[in-house]
């Protein structure tokens, strides 16, 4: 029996799951218009707290990241590997928490400084955009259905925004080798992956999770080839382990969505409610990709509309490294200085309720973080996505830190609520 085959077409069109009609969909929203103007950023200082990633003996790679590569990421191998050497935090010019990796022999930590601004730059300008907001609100029932049941974020403000912060996340990565280029200067490496078409390759040969998940972990499963011309490309043994990670990840969502709705006689909704409790890492939009269909990022689908063809995707790719050029040069990092500890005995306070996790990007993050959390008999009060902020009733410091230690094993990476610093771990 067949079991690599997603649910019939007829129970995928019942739920209002349509790929390519929601790429429609949201081109439309954003072909007039997707950024609106806002105010230009000040030179700014950004005070930042780094951490040296320690591999483990005989690698090049942490526990963390081997693990992950061992379990979901074959064929991939540690050869094809580049791991940060620094985790780094700090607290953005919202207010609100970040962590990200860098390189010693890349660009430092001004890289994931300035693509957080850029980043923040840009959701301004969504939100500016009056004229988006209008055609958002004057979307029809069965345009929203296929967006909620197609999309991780069903509203579309959060999935432009979820967009470019994958845009964001796409080229704070890649700087892990950007010691490997040609490019003499930040600026100059952001322009060259637009150039080169990186972001693209992103958004069609790496799978759902894996840039998410990777980021996380700082490190990157992809290498960079010098042209003649002086752009960068994927060999050909990159492009062959994406390809072969890809196929993986859809042959087992669809194995999963097969069993859940013949052999275990699930619905399409119930299967899907079941994936995003147990199976994580599995996304719906491979389990529900109808066999005939091959898996398309809806900003990289190219629609016909005034007069010619039209891509989301280069608009935002285009956009964030205009902007990331413009404040790279007046993002000054300091580095702070680490003092103090958390000692056990002390009282678990109303402020230790409160903490960030800076690389939860979607709703599907908010579960799975709430999900560490609960089966650790730790009450979730509130997880808000935009601040990135949890508040959770812990019984101890020790359970505080247990369920950070658990948090960053998943991927995640809990900053303080008050220093932006990540939290001290009792009895270290």
């Amino acid at each position: 029996m067949t079991i690599e085959t997603g649910p019939s077409r007829e129970s995928i069109q019942a739920f209002r799951y349509d790929r390519r009609t929601a790429a429609q969909i949201l081109s439309e929203l954003a072909r007039p218009g997707l950024f609106g103007p806002t105010a230009s950023r000040p030179t700014r200082r950004f005070e930042y707290t780094a951490t040296e990633l320690r591999p483990e003996q005989g690698s090049h790679l942490t526990f963390s990241q081997r693990l992950y590569l061992e379990r979901f990421m074959q064929p991939c191998r540690a050869g094809e590997v580049t791991s940060a050497t620094h985790r780094m935090t700090w607290t953005d010019s919202a207010g609100i928490p970040n962590t990200g990796f860098y390189r010693e022999d890349g660009f430092g930590p001004q890289v994931p400084i300035a693509t957080r601004e850029a980043v923040l730059v840009l959701w301004e300008q969504i939100d500016a955009e009056g004229a988006l907001a209008g055609r958002i609100a004057a979307l029809g029932t069965a345009a929203r259905e296929i967006l909620a049941a197609t999309t991780t974020d069903h509203e579309p403000i959060d999935i432009f925004r979820v967009g470019v912060e994958s845009a964001g996340r796409a080229l704070a990565q890649h700087a892990l080798l950007a010691g490997g280029t040609p490019y003499g200067s930040a600026a100059e490496f952001a322009c060259g992956l637009l150039d080169s078409g990186i972001f693209t390759a992103v958004a069609t040969r790496w799978f759902w999770e894996l840039q998410a998940s990777t980021y996380r972990r700082g490190m990157i499963p992809v290498e960079l080839q010098v042209t003649a011309d002086g752009t960068v490309r994927y060999p050909q043994r990159t492009i062959t382990t994406l390809r072969a990670m890809k196929d993986a990840t859809i042959a087992e969502a669809r194995r999963v969505m097969h069993r859940a709705t013949t052999e275990e006689g699930m619905s399409v909704p119930e299967a899907i409610a079941r994936y995003h409790d147990d199976l994580d890492l599995i996304s719906r939009q491979y389990a529900l990709l109808p066999a005939d269909e091959n898996p398309v990022c809806p900003a990289a689908v190219t629609h016909r509309g005034g007069g010619g063809n039209y891509t989301l995707l280069p608009l935002v790719a285009r956009h964030l490294v205009e902007v990331f050029g413009d404040l790279v040069t007046r993002c000054e990092p300091v580095a702070a200085r680490v003092t103090g500890d958390v000692g056990d005995d002390l009282p678990v306070t109303a402020e230790d309720r409160i903490f960030y996790v800076p690389d939860m990007t979607c709703k599907h993050c908010v579960r799975t973080i709430g999900g560490v959390l609960e089966t650790m008999d730790i009450r979730v009060v509130d997880i808000d996505l935009d601040s990135k902020r949890v508040i959770a009733e812990f019984r101890s410091p020790r359970n505080r830190a247990r369920a950070f230690e658990a948090l960053r094993d998943g991927g995640y990476n809990p900053v303080d609520r008050r220093s932006g610093t990540e939290p001290a771990v009792p009895g270290r």
